[in-house]
């Protein structure tokens, strides 16, 4: 098991840490160990936070019954909820997924019905939710005052390779601007024509797109777009699909979703993906690719240093969707089409940076909270999420009572404490990227490529500074929140040439 394989390898990284830092930085200069440099100069920065070898085993061992008991019980406990939803007159009992696919139905009395079904399913297992919530924060604690962290992120920001001053950057950034989320849903309103809007009606879609794609055709549209801005993009693209490195069909028996998988330095990486001819599902293909490519190109940086952190693990894959989205723009000729997918995408965008955003805060919020008065109860973890939530969505949507038990099913909480800014971190440097391109033109892309083939043999801090970026600076993050911006401003500016033609 995982954890029997952790036991014995501990002495290395605290063997490791003990080395005096004359010897160690001798070390890690060293010729032959110039493919392992970066992750042993990493690894030394947890000194100050290594416990002894048999603390740290007896920690690892214990939290299966402790941890990681406690998030598999959230699992069974959410995974088991029948959600009961009054749908056509018969109240069906749905799954979690079941449910919360209803909020993505065109008919408003389903999104409603659908909503209310989520919260009556929640409300009902809320006591023991919010325990289990409770006492994982309880746990992060204690574990952050076991190893002397000094504020309940530290340890995700270390593990991310990014500084407290680059994530506070990114939040503040990303706040400033929360008034494009309330222009957003203003121009929804108007679309669906819609006098009020509530927090069911946010995934209303603005069209119902029943065109249908074959993957002869999205290999063509992916291909293509990748072409436009890298021939070698492109070429490293086609061996996946020549070389049969896409399991993309579906069929009985295989599992959902989507992922590219690194498998080892000397292999090249496989995808995995659900192909039903739908729009976003050319958006997963070239997603999963940009992933692909990212870890052909840095499986030569070696084991250690081939992945990323989580900072920078989507860099690619986003990067790809936006090359695929501009095409598809390019190429669509119908307005309301276009319109349609100027929408998908600033929802998508909404929901990577700042629902990433307000989740992050809450977090903060709820652990800060914790730490001042003890356990919390769950009427007071629903004021934390509705004040996180309102300060993004101000008027322009109308938050039920319902939508405040909403965070407890969100897995992140409980599984990956403060993983959620990864996501905002990931949009907003691919939405920078993107606007450095469209300036730079071809002289961007090789740097890019570089960057990619960089892996993680460096701090994203470090490997960005070579693109002339400084991540720590909040006027980099506006100047992705900027783009954004302008792709709101190209919806609104298409909703008022249809109305008015």
């Amino acid at each position: 098991t995982a954890t029997e394989i952790r036991k014995y390898l501990f002495f290395f990284e605290l063997e490791w840490i003990k080395v005096p830092d004359d010897k160690a930085q001798a070390l890690i200069n060293h010729e032959k160990l110039k493919s392992y440099d970066h992750f042993l100069e990493n690894e030394r920065k947890y000194k100050p936070h290594r416990l002894a070898e048999g603390e740290e085993k007896v920690l690892d061992i214990k939290s299966n019954t402790g941890a990681r008991a406690f998030k598999r019980l959230f699992d069974e406990v959410v995974n088991n909820i029948e959600f009961k939803v009054r749908l056509d007159g018969k109240t069906k009992a749905l799954t979690e997924t079941e449910t919360l696919s209803l909020q993505y139905d065109p008919d408003r009395e389903k999104r409603k019905a659908g909503a209310k079904g989520l919260t009556k399913g929640l409300k009902q297992n809320a006591r023991v939710l919010t325990f289990i919530f409770n006492t994982l924060i309880k746990d992060h604690e204690s574990t952050d005052s076991l190893r002397s962290y000094d504020y309940a992120m530290q340890a995700r920001n270390m593990d991310n390779e990014i500084d407290r001053k680059t994530v506070d950057a990114l939040l503040k950034a990303s706040e400033k601007n929360f008034d494009i989320v309330g222009r957003y849903y203003e121009l929804k309103k108007q679309i669906l024509g819609m006098d009020k809007f509530y927090d069911y009606d946010r995934y209303c879609p603005i069209m119902e797109n029943k065109r249908t794609i074959s993957y002869t055709k999205a290999k063509e549209i992916v291909l293509s777009s990748f072409s436009e801005f890298s021939e070698e993009m492109h070429d490293i693209t086609k061996l996946f699909f020549d070389k049969n490195w896409i399991d993309s069909e579906v069929r009985e028996g295989k599992r959902g979703g989507a992922f590219s998988h690194s498998t080892v330095p000397s292999v090249h990486p496989y995808v995995f993906t659900n192909f039903n001819g739908k729009m976003r599902d050319v958006m997963t293909l070239a997603h999963e690719l940009g992933h692909g490519v990212h870890q052909y190109l840095s499986r030569q940086q070696g084991y250690f240093h081939s992945d990323t952190p989580l900072t920078t693990s989507e860099t690619a894959s986003v990067f790809a969707e936006m090359l695929v989205f501009k095409k598809l723009m390019d190429d669509e000729n119908d307005p309301n089409e276009k319109l349609a997918l100027l929408c998908g995408k600033l929802e998508e965008m909404f929901a990577t940076v700042f629902r990433q955003v307000i989740m992050t805060r809450f977090e903060q919020s709820v652990h800060d909270a914790s730490r001042k008065k003890g356990e919390l109860s769950t009427e007071d973890f629903n004021k934390l999420w509705m004040k996180a939530n309102r300060k993004m969505f101000g008027k322009s949507v109308t938050l039920t009572k319902d939508y405040s038990y909403w965070w407890l099913y969100i897995p992140h909480f409980i599984h990956s404490p403060f993983y959620c800014y990864a996501y905002s971190f990931g949009e907003l440097l691919v939405l920078s990227l993107y606007k450095k391109y469209l300036k730079e033109g071809a002289d961007f892309v090789p740097k890019y490529m570089e960057l990619l083939a960089s892996g993680g043999m460096d701090s994203p801090n470090n490997l960005l500074e070579k693109l002339n970026i400084d991540i720590s600076n909040p006027e980099f993050w506006q100047e992705g929140l900027d783009y954004l911006s302008d792709i709101l401003g190209e919806a609104e500016t298409l909703c008022s040439q249809i109305t008015n033609s």
